[in-house]
């Protein structure tokens, strides 16, 4: 491995951990200035955002990344990019004037009061001034600029953290500072990103570039309806069927489980390029390489959902008060659901131009989700939402899989993949069944570093990772 791509890996991975380090070292300040219904609060304003902008932003993303490759020349990269920038941005402006004018209602319906009005709307803008700032993001990442595109992302993180730190603990906004500080912190990098490629880019324009965007775009935008209802329904449910103190600690155990996802984004970021390349350059041929090429990075996608998943009790009780201690469960349980969703990450359905299929399979998996978790929302709260959304996304993975495959199939090394999945599903609730037995805590830890032993003996059992490859660092170059 080149030192050129060992930077390029460590660019991609740094943001990536720093958005997941960053959360959890303020949860000791924002939980003990923020109640567990304040944090459900701001919990249903960040859903309700994520929500409003993905409709807004009509599955824009996936038609850029996707149609920038076909661009031969900086004049089109251009006006592609600035043509979606800024269809997206009127379109985030005239959803929120709406937003704003009804305030106080979709307060009222999504927390059961009118007070927090303000905050919906700062939700609202959060979330789409960071979706804008993304479109920026990926173009660096899809010029290989991984040197930018890391310190732009890190850049939003350390000033988010820091503007809320500040409206949080010295102005004393409560949830509306953790809002407002989100906000100044993705428009003030956003800005810096306008600045910094209008010096590479020239600005132009493109209704051609723009339609075909939209025919990709377009048929996604019920997969982000469905989509967004599938991972954000789950808070709504629980404040409907329990309390706003029951979304608060769901909010959290999925917040520091969320590190995977950004764990497995980060590599997502260095091999997805490649994989769109083999795709596009070896048409049907790619299928097998693509298949060996992907199973190193799910085997530390894994990897990382397993020691979250394992020591997720340690970091919930040094990080928060004993009132949150009830996601420790919680945290454990999505990591396994975050890892299950490396095979939807996957861009065979769009490669084929068959996104409105990806809708379709939005819908079916959303209503699986909701038939799985309204009974065991019932029953257990935010437990119950965990393992339902676990049990639906089990169920959802595999219909897309399978469907996916159809369209371009990729040579799974399903051996190899199996191990890891039933290792650290086993690993997983073995550990859950231990503490709620009582075990001593010495022993779980014991019992925590012989399973992650046990899962990296098996990965070089299975030849999924060798000493060539610990030696030139962890290579992710594809198998020959």
């Amino acid at each position: 491995m080149t030192d050129n791509k060992i930077k390029k890996v460590s660019y991609y991975l740094l943001p990536s951990l720093v958005s997941a380090i960053v959360p959890i070292i303020t949860l000791p300040i924002f939980s003990r200035k923020l109640t567990v219904e304040q944090y459900g609060v701001y919990a249903l304003c960040v859903a309700f955002g994520t929500f409003i902008s993905g409709l807004a932003n009509m599955g824009l993303t996936t038609g850029y990344e996707r149609n920038y490759f076909e661009q031969k020349n900086n004049e089109l990269h251009g006006k592609l990019l600035y043509s979606v920038v800024l269809f997206v941005t009127a379109t985030c402006f005239i959803f929120g004037g709406g937003i704003f004018l009804f305030k106080r209602n979709i307060s009222y319906w999504i927390s059961g009061s009118y007070e927090y009005g303000t905050s919906f709307i700062l939700g609202y803008f959060a979330v789409s001034i960071s979706t804008i700032k993304q479109y920026f993001l990926l173009y660096l990442k899809n010029t290989g600029n991984a040197k930018s595109f890391a310190w732009f992302s890190i850049d939003e993180v350390i000033l988010n953290m820091l503007l809320s730190i500040f409206l949080v603990l010295y102005v004393e906004m409560g949830i509306d500072g953790l809002l407002l500080g989100q906000f100044i912190g993705a428009l003030s990098v956003t800005i810096l990103l306008i600045f910094r490629l209008k010096k590479i880019l020239p600005f132009g324009l493109s209704k051609m570039l723009m339609r075909n965007c939209f025919a990709i775009s377009l048929p996604l935008t019920p997969r982000i309806f469905f989509g967004v209802i599938g991972t954000q329904f789950d808070k709504y449910l629980i404040s409907l069927l329990g309390t706003l103190g029951g979304v608060g600690l769901y909010n959290l155990g999925q917040k520091i489980a969320y590190v995977v996802f950004n764990y497995m984004t980060a590599l997502q970021n260095v091999y997805s390029p490649t994989v769109y390349k083999m795709m596009f350059e070896k048409g049907d041929d790619a299928n097998g390489k693509i298949g060996k090429y992907l199973t190193l990075p799910f085997f530390f996608s894994a990897l990382g959902g397993l020691v979250l998943a394992l020591f997720s009790e340690e970091i919930i009780i040094i990080l928060t008060p004993s009132s949150y201690h009830n996601a420790i469960d919680i945290v454990s349980i999505l990591s396994l659901m975050y890892v299950l969703f490396f095979f939807g990450k996957q861009p065979q359905l769009v490669y084929a131009k068959k996104t409105s299929i990806i809708s379709t399979l939005s819908l079916i998996s959303i209503l699986i989700n909701i038939l799985i978790n309204i009974p065991l929302v019932k029953m257990f709260g935010g437990v119950g939402a965990a393992y339902g959304s676990l049990i639906s996304a089990f169920i959802s993975g595999l219909i897309i899989l399978f469907v996916s495959q159809k369209y371009f199939s990729i040579m799974w090394e399903w051996k190899k993949i199996i191990f890891c999945l039933i290792t650290i599903f086993s690993f997983t609730f073995l550990n859950i069944l231990f503490r709620s037995i009582g075990y001593e805590w010495e022993l779980r830890i014991f019992y925590k570093l012989i399973a992650i032993l046990i899962y990296l003996l098996g990965g070089f059992y299975f030849s999924i990772i060798t000493k060539v490859m610990i030696f030139s660092k962890m290579s992710f170059k594809s198998a020959k």
